[in-house]
């Protein structure tokens, strides 16, 4: 009887959850529907690099390339020791508007792309800055399309979402499970509302207006946040700037991660700054994800009872329309995969809380940080 009712609670939660993300996520405009824009104000594009030489190349030249008249590429190189500074060389000589920089040392209490990113926006005089990751591919219009998107809505901020993909057909069914987890938890919809504590910030595409990053206290006011997009989404909120968030599909593209292993690897050392380091937030959170995504549908088929069975496969319906209706690519079989993604997404939780507290802080890209000074910005 037990299993039951928490089968019938998850099923109504799972209902509303729906509802809710199928009206909501709906609000949000596609990039590629956006009109062309005819004003160009200058635009300083910032990008961090540390042993990049895999995808560097064809990311930069994407950028490089772009369909935008007024605008300046800033290349931070962050102490790379692979073949990566050649490759920056090599463009350079390419395309005059690329400007390369060297990081030789990391000031204390800063994380390196932190850093990267503040030296490179230092003492920029181009009205607009766009921070992008060195892995993210663009279509040609994607910053004149933003532009005009930003000029027209009065915006401080935009973030666009990316096409996020991987050679692993596995992880890409986890992704559309996390995206999920991601849309529930940040509200994306809502960022515009300056009503709403809701706010958007993505490391693939982070486009605002340079005042308003100084007012906000640039990076140097989250210089140690390991989930530093995020972070300077919810900066430029709490100053009550105006922000919004488009979905960037075929515009904006990156390979995350190669596979599984990477994706956990990867999310081990930022997902416990995403509790803010507390313990019972990462538990708690950890734990509600296995018994809301994890167990219903299991639990409910395997447990012999016909009535079970069948609130299961209710459960698994809701899953498979939301899945159809939410704007985004997918394969019809993604929603199978959420008792997986669930277990797979609590054990990076888990266990990167456990190691964060076992060593007493994290390793980030060669760089030893500890609990104390990460905590520095709470």
């Amino acid at each position: 009887m037990l299993l039951f009712y928490y089968l019938l609670v998850c099923l109504i939660l799972w209902l509303g959850i729906a509802i809710y993300l199928g009206v909501n996520l709906r609000k949000i405009q596609f990039l590629r529907s956006q009109e062309l824009s005819a004003e160009s104000p200058a635009v300083a594009i910032i990008i961090a690099v540390r042993n990049e030489e895999e995808n560097v190349g064809q990311a930069l030249k994407s950028v490089c390339e772009l369909n935008y008249s007024n605008y300046q590429v800033i290349v931070v190189n962050d102490r790379s020791t692979d073949g990566t500074a050649e490759i920056l060389k090599q463009l350079t000589a390419q395309y005059p508007h690329l400007e390369i920089q060297e990081v030789e040392t990391l000031p204390h209490l800063w994380l390196g792309k932190n850093h990267a990113l503040f030296k490179g926006s230092t003492n920029r005089k181009e009205e607009w800055l766009l921070f992008t990751d060195a892995d993210v591919v663009f279509d040609p219009g994607t910053l004149n399309r933003a532009m005009k998107y930003c000029l027209t809505n009065k915006l401080d901020h935009l973030t666009i979402l990316p096409d996020v993909h991987s050679r692993s057909t596995i992880l890409n069914s986890v992704l559309a499970t996390f995206k999920l987890m991601l849309c529930i938890r940040l509200q994306p919809w809502a960022a515009k509302n300056p009503r709403s504590d809701a706010s958007i910030g993505v490391g693939a595409f982070n486009l605002l207006r340079r005042t308003a990053y100084e007012t906000a206290g640039t990076h140097a006011a989250i210089k140690n946040r390991p989930d530093d997009d995020l972070m300077l989404g919810a900066l430029l909120k709490r100053c009550r700037f105006r922000q919004d968030v488009l979905y960037g599909d075929d515009q904006i593209k990156l390979e995350w991660y190669p596979g599984i292993r990477e994706f956990v690897d990867g999310l081990m050392k930022n997902t416990f700054a995403v509790s803010n380091y507390n313990v019972t937030m990462a538990l708690s959170g950890g734990t509600a994800v296995i018994f809301f995504f994890s167990l219903p549908v299991p639990a409910g088929l395997l447990s012999g009872s016909s009535v079970n069975v069948l609130l299961a496969l209710c459960l698994l319906a809701i899953q498979c329309l939301l899945f159809l209706v939410i704007p985004g690519r997918r394969r019809w079989w993604d929603f199978l995969m959420i008792p997986f993604a669930g277990m797979l997404m609590s054990y990076i939780i888990f266990k990167s809380t456990f190691l964060t507290l076992q060593k007493n802080g994290i390793h980030w890209r060669g760089t030893f940080f500890s609990l104390d000074d990460l905590r520095k910005n709470d």
